[in-house]
């Protein structure tokens, strides 16, 4: 049987500055801490998953620099005891890191990126026959320079791996960079097929289907976000359409089932910064999707993580391990709906 994840995509080092605001241009803000953390889809991933206590076999897959970034995004999974074999180093780019820019008070980020050696990971750098495990997560498109190119006959790079992924009998899960392009309908659309667990946005759902999830004052318009949902579902993805704004998540399935589970109300003054919820939140439900809980039960693992990841202002050092970030929602409560 197969019993693990296999987390691919960018690998990243963050560095974290916590703000008091965020300043306009030419002007001044105070830094109120530093640090450095993991950062990226994969590394952020694979780290909440293992500090979330996965009962499974754990896997990276992507590119690095061969510099001290490099070293450190190694060395650091290889003494977690997470498989590293298919983390290679190249020399013909630095290990990409981001200045991020964290809000205290509120967590908005704000991220100033150097690509680095994600933009060089591409096809042949996945090597599926290596692997035994359950579920392949990849992230996050429009962030991986190689695999966001359209070929010829117009699909990425990036569902040819997908689709490698899943004729080896992974199954197969994806996630999304929200960047202000109109790249969505182009790069996204020929993915989907090969996916079997979507997580995006209100604004990457909107973006991808055309449909308006967010109305001009910047309030979700719910109903829209479900019509974006099974617009996505009818763009050929396979099981579950996960999409997540700051109030909650809903999830619809190719099968016809709905939830809908809120986010936990954390106190304002108890979030150091945000820059990890988005990952953390996919680590908790890809952790159900492997111990094949109900999707119900998955939600509430996935806000439950997001909520622990608020607590530090890096990316992943808030999250708790399961047991204990499940306790949040009765010591804190689901905020409304809307």
């Amino acid at each position: 049987m197969k019993n693990g994840i296999l987390v691919g995509g960018n690998w990243i080092v963050d560095y974290v500055k916590l703000i008091d605001v965020f300043p306009e241009e030419e002007k001044l803000v105070n830094i109120l801490s530093e640090s450095s953390c993991n950062g990226g889809s994969a590394y952020n991933v694979i780290m909440d998953l293992w500090k979330l206590q996965a009962n499974f076999p754990l896997s990276g897959v992507g590119l690095v620099g061969d510099d001290d970034r490099g070293n450190q995004v190694i060395s650091h999974c290889q003494g977690l005891g997470i498989n590293t074999t298919q983390i290679r180093k190249t020399n013909e780019a630095h290990t990409s890191y981001t200045d991020v820019m964290s809000v205290k008070g509120t967590g908005k980020r704000t991220f100033f990126h150097q690509r680095g050696a994600n933009a060089l990971l591409d096809i042949d750098d996945f090597d599926f026959s290596l692997s035994q495990d359950k579920i392949f997560h990849l992230g996050y498109l429009l962030l991986l320079d190689q695999l966001d190119i359209i070929e010829a006959d117009g699909t990425s790079r990036a569902s040819k791996v997908l689709k490698k992924a899943k004729q080896h009998g992974l199954l197969t899960s994806v996630d999304i960079v929200s960047e202000r392009s109109e790249r969505f309908k182009d790069v996204i659309p020929s993915s989907l097929p090969y996916v079997d667990y979507l997580f995006v946005n209100e604004y990457e759902a909107g973006m991808i289907t055309g449909v308006k999830t967010i109305d001009p004052g910047g309030n979700i318009i719910m109903k829209d976000c479900y019509d974006a949902a099974f617009k996505l579902l009818e763009m050929g993805v396979n099981k579950w359409v996960i999409l997540h704004f700051p109030e909650g998540v809903i999830a619809i399935s190719e099968a016809g089932d709905s939830h809908f589970q809120p986010s936990i109300q954390v106190p304002a003054a108890k979030v150091a910064g945000a820059s990890g919820a988005g990952d953390a939140f996919a680590a908790g439900v890809l952790i159900g999707v492997h111990n094949n809980q109900d999707m119900k039960d998955c939600l509430e693992l996935g806000v439950s993580a997001a909520a622990s990841s608020l607590f530090e202002s890096t990316s992943s050092d808030g999250v708790l391990p399961s047991n204990e970030c499940l306790k949040l929602a009765g010591l804190y409560g689901y905020r409304d709906a809307i």
